[in-house]
């Protein structure tokens, strides 16, 4: 292992450099080899002003497309044992679980020596939010096929008939089927079919991660399954306020160490990054989303595995966050927050799977380590 990279405990000056580009990307990056198919796509104007949306509103919930996914959600939701019959009406997931939390003053966002100041991580301030109550895990595979095959809907990457998927992680086929990748992050492939439930492509399946986040969801998405589902996106200071577990200005959810007693305790990038990952945390792409040790509410997997969709607008200004009290972001943008890394994160690039780290994609973009968590009010 190279120790100049993997050591956890190094630190660097936080104006040392500026930070690389996410290990997400953008829906409308510009190509090395420009996806014609999708060019024609992405004129489409999808309103995501609102904390919610509806499903209703999906224009192609009664197509052909739809019905096929709808039924092969039903079919994989039977298969595993996760519906009581063929007949049996597809509801939204219990909500029993959701850890719920008195809310209260905390400081948020970070100034230690790994922030990225250019990415509005700091300067620090005290911020106080309102009782929540919160899901200690992602939404899975699972959850998301028993929306699908309840409303028939169609999500962005089907639409836009393509979606990013890790160049590690596709196929040979796929992988000369692609039809670009962004020119700042080359390691993404443009892949057509790729979408929630193929998430390498065509020739790959969720047939055995039902349990893992799902993926290829745009913010877009996340609403309308909030919506189906009764429920919301936190705001970033929910999110960061829950994901702390109740410690003050600590790196990561469980402490300053990365590894304490040499505990792995998120799914991240191992290894040097973007060519070889020693998966020596146990996983290559994502994770059950019950892995590791939760946080101090109960909360497993905010940091790493997948980045999770905010409802505020993405702004680096201070001045822009809001009041001090349930602060909501800039009443506008062209960007969502995403918090929380995911399993392509690596100190030497993206180190953005500590607690105060944030980053943003645009409302339409999709990729196979996006996915989100849910709150609803209490």
């Amino acid at each position: 292992m190279d120790n100049e990279i993997d050591n956890d405990d190094m630190k660097r000056s936080a104006t040392a450099e500026e930070p690389k580009a996410c290990c997400a990307a953008q829906r409308n990056a510009a190509f090395s080899a420009e996806p014609q198919a999708a060019e024609a796509k992405q004129t489409a104007v999808v309103d995501c002003s609102g904390l919610h949306a509806s499903y209703q509103s999906n224009s192609d919930a009664d197509s052909p497309h739809s019905s096929a996914v709808a039924e092969a959600a039903r079919n994989l939701l039977a298969d595993a044992g996760l519906l009581p019959s063929e007949d049996s009406i597809v509801r939204p997931p219990a909500t029993e679980h959701f850890v719920r939390l008195q809310g209260g003053a905390f400081w948020m966002g970070t100034e230690d020596a790994e922030a990225f100041p250019a990415d509005g991580e700091g300067p620090m301030r005290q911020v106080t939010v309102d009782a929540f109550a919160i899901s200690p895990y992602a939404v899975t595979n699972e959850d998301f096929a028993r929306f699908v095959a309840a409303t028939g809907y169609v999500t962005e990457a089907e639409r836009f008939d393509w979606s990013y998927v890790f160049h590690l992680l596709a196929s040979e086929n796929v992988t000369a089927a692609a039809i670009g990748s962004p020119v700042s992050t080359p390691w993404w492939l443009a892949v057509q079919g790729a979408f929630w439930l193929q998430p390498e492509g065509p020739d790959s399946s969720i047939a055995v991660r039902m349990n893992h986040p799902v993926v290829h969801i745009s913010w877009n998405d996340a609403l309308a399954y909030c919506d189906w589902a009764g429920l919301r996106l936190p705001t970033e200071s929910e999110w960061e306020f829950a994901a702390r577990g109740g410690l003050e200005r600590k790196r990561y959810p469980w402490g300053d160490l990365l590894k304490p007693d040499e505990e792995h305790r998120c799914n991240i990038w191992q290894g040097k990054f973007p060519v070889k990952n020693n998966a020596s945390d146990g996983y290559i792409g994502t994770a059950p989303v019950n892995t590791y040790q939760s946080n101090g509410y109960g909360l497993y997997n905010v940091s790493g595995n997948v980045w999770e969709w905010c409802a505020d607008w993405f702004t680096a200004n201070p001045a822009e966050r809001g009041p001090a009290v349930n602060p909501r972001g800039p009443q506008a943008g062209a960007e969502r927050t995403m918090k929380g890394g995911s399993y392509l994160c690596h100190k030497s690039y993206c180190n953005r799977y500590r607690v105060g780290a944030r980053s943003k994609n645009t409302p339409d973009s999709s990729t196979g380590n996006i996915g989100f968590r849910c709150v609803k009010d209490v």
